[in-house]
């Protein structure tokens, strides 16, 4: 099981999505993250990647999500959720995301994950989230989700 964090900057009614330029998930919109290094912390993490892929520094940020990802029964990734409501720097390109802003109304899920429509815009609306997601292909050129599980909850 590979342990992941996600963060995502919330500026007003709006969020920066990058575009992944490489790798798993190329070519999708998505916050910005990655996979935690030996002996870090999740938010650790989160901060590693802010500055490596974006060039911020976060101030002010939350845990807002645990997410489970599947490969059909295959527990593959962990990944926790922050929102970063303050942070020190311009959002820039890296070698990893492009990054956009949009409007929280407007999300463009036709480019992102699918999973997405079903658990962030409870988040953006304030909600803690725990949710499960179930996929065929997964790894392969067309994941679609057989089934999942999204909890509204408190997370400590």
């Amino acid at each position: 099981m590979i342990k992941a964090v996600l963060g995502y900057l919330v500026d007003g009614n709006k969020i920066l999505l990058g575009l992944k330029k490489r790798g798993f998930g190329e070519g999708k919109l998505n916050g910005f993250g990655g996979k935690l290094e030996a002996n870090e912390s999740f938010e650790q993490a989160m901060l590693r990647e802010a500055e490596e892929e974006l060039g911020i520094i976060p101030e002010k940020y939350f845990e807002a999500a645990e997410l489970m990802f599947y490969d059909c029964s295959s527990l593959e990734f962990f990944v926790k959720v922050f929102v970063v409501a303050r942070w020190r720097g311009i959002p820039k390109e890296s070698d990893e995301i492009k990054p956009h802003w949009f409007d929280i109304g407007e999300l463009p899920f036709n480019m992102m994950w699918e999973d997405d429509e079903h658990w962030l815009p409870l988040v953006l609306s304030g909600k803690r989230v725990k949710a499960s997601f179930w996929y065929k292909d997964l790894f392969g050129n067309n994941p679609k989700i057989l089934r999942h599980k999204v909890e509204i909850c408190n997370i400590p």
